[in-house]
């Protein structure tokens, strides 16, 4: 009668397994573990070794199908469980080594999940398998080759104009720590010299929400984003009920109060290849900590330190991505970030010194100082950044106040910038400081090479060159899409639509400031003639 309802189970549960019928699959197959089990216990009571054989086999099958079941639910702890289970009955079963390194791989633990690709090769099944196998292979050694090296090319996507699946990227963290900041809390600190464009880390999104707000009903926008926002709540919450490591991971998030005293943690945590699980604990989640946690941690995908590539810029989106949470404002950032699908690419957007604090932009930082001002009220808190200071002192200034009500009023752009040019003559105004006001009155300067050759003409050499102005502000406040578009822009004024190669590698350093090292130069000249467009 016991082998009889066995038989029973393993045909039912491997009938709802091949029906994809995942949550009655599992309990079916516990069902029939826990009677095997059952039976290999009492078989050691009197010794059958045949019969003990043949229960083996079967547990190992029903662990290895239980995984695949578990995995599907993204139950992926108790998965990898099950699938060590059927592993020490037979250490090399093909079709659990093949789980398992699925699983790791979705975990993004590349190394362990390589690891049972290769072994799973060595089975006489895997010829039956080959293709998919070699397939996994390759991904796991591309994934585990840009978690090492932050080494990411894009460059067929963007050719091909977008289109088919998002790139496949890897989990990757540079040379960062995270430390106590002067800015607020804690901070995301280099500890070495990176150059612009150089890859900082890269993630995928704990959860993600879409959609598309209309433009002329602010009222119906409103009501999508609450609906947005309950969605991405709930999928935050679902993830975190299923995952230990996330459920940690978020509790060592901000929730806005009593930053100064939080707990820094090593940046080891957030690497996924050095996971340990099993030593963590999972309390009850604190509804009340998680909203205000994603409150202050979430990011808008369209902001003004991001770029979105794909048809995701279609879309409003929101996420979260854990370690760029970490990451404060400036408004003189040194880093921008770059959405591809769910995953998030952050470089530096200009040469970053070792030591020096990660900053993005939350807001346009190519605006004036009191308008900045009331940009970092809305976002709660005061910017108390290097040129927020200089800026404060100097906007005090007659003059100063006298350009920006004229600018107000009308006046002619290029006769601001001849005043503030002369303006940071008289004032001795040197280096960073001289490209923080360029960057300030940035829609002057642009707006008076742009629109009008006379005016350029009547200042002569009394005001720079567009080029002296876009090397300084970029230096002075990272690169920037509209900032690269006036650089291009000025180019094809003067030589007529063709630039020499001097030229063209200046361009192409701003642009991987403002794209990154992700593609080659025809993607990189690709995507620059879309941004040129939109």
């Amino acid at each position: 009668m016991g082998e009889e309802l066995m038989q029973h189970l393993r045909s039912r549960a491997t009938e709802l397994l091949l029906r994809e019928e995942w949550n009655e699959s599992v309990q079916a197959y516990s069902h029939f573990i826990s009677l095997c089990q059952h039976h290999i216990s009492h078989t050691h009571q009197r010794p059958d070794l045949d019969h003990l054989l043949k229960l083996q086999k079967s547990l190992c099958l029903a662990l290895s199908n239980r995984a695949e079941a578990r995995s599907r639910l993204r139950d992926l702890a108790n998965a990898l469980h099950d699938c060590d289970g059927a592993l020490e009955i037979e250490g090399t079963h093909f079709k659990t080594l093949l789980c398992k390194g699925k699983i790791l791989l979705s975990l993004n633990r590349y190394s362990l999940a390589l690891d049972c690709f290769k072994a799973a090769l060595l089975d006489p099944q895997a010829c039956l398998k080959c293709e998919a196998l070699n397939g996994f292979l390759e991904r796991c050694k591309q994934l585990e080759h840009q978690s090492r090296t932050g080494v990411f090319d894009l460059s067929d996507w963007v050719v091909n104009g977008f289109r088919g699946k998002f790139p496949e990227l890897a989990e990757y963290i540079g040379p960062v720590e995270i430390r106590k900041s002067e800015i607020r809390g804690r901070g995301l600190f280099a500890t070495k010299n990176v150059d612009a464009g150089t890859s900082i880390l890269a993630t995928k999104a704990i959860a993600t929400e879409r959609c598309i707000l209309p433009d002329q009903n602010e009222e119906l926008a409103d009501n999508i984003q609450l609906v947005m926002w309950k969605n991405f709540i709930d999928k935050v919450v679902e993830s975190a009920s299923k995952c230990k490591r996330l459920h940690h991971l978020l509790s060592v998030l901000s929730n806005g109060e009593d930053e100064d005293v939080l707990e820094v943690p090593d940046v080891n945590l957030f690497r996924t290849e050095t996971e340990e699980e099993s030593a963590l604990s999972m309390g009850k989640l604190d509804m009340d900590k998680i909203l205000s946690t994603l409150d202050v941690n979430s990011l808008v995908e369209d902001a003004a330190s991001a770029k979105v590539l794909g048809k995701n810029s279609d879309y409003y989106g929101v996420g979260l991505w854990i370690l760029p949470a970490f990451i404060n404002h400036s408004c003189s950032p040194n880093a921008r970030r770059l959405h591809v699908g769910d995953h998030v690419i952050v470089h530096a957007s200009r040469d970053i010194k070792a030591g020096e604090e990660i900053t993005f932009a939350y807001f346009d930082v190519l605006s004036p100082w009191r308008k900045r001002t009331g940009m970092s009220k809305i976002w709660g808190f005061q910017c108390n950044c290097k040129r927020c200071k200089f800026e404060e002192q100097i906007c005090s200034k007659m003059e100063m106040q006298e350009i920006q009500m004229g600018l107000e009023r009308g006046l002619n752009m290029g006769d601001a910038v001849y005043r503030l040019e002369e303006g940071m003559r008289r004032w001795m105004v040197r280096g960073d400081e001289k490209g923080y006001l360029r960057a300030s009155f940035w829609v002057a300067y642009s707006e008076a090479y742009e629109s009008d050759h006379k005016t350029v003409r009547r200042w002569g050499r009394r005001i720079p060159a567009a080029e002296a102005v876009v090397d300084s502000v970029s230096k002075a406040v990272g690169s920037d899409e509209r900032v690269l578009k006036a650089f291009l822009a000025g180019l094809k004024r003067r030589s007529g639509g063709g630039s020499g190669l001097v030229e063209m590698e200046r361009a192409m350093k701003l642009a991987r400031g403002v794209y990154g090292k992700v593609m080659k130069k025809q993607a990189m000249r690709t995507l620059i003639e879309l941004g040129n467009h939109e």
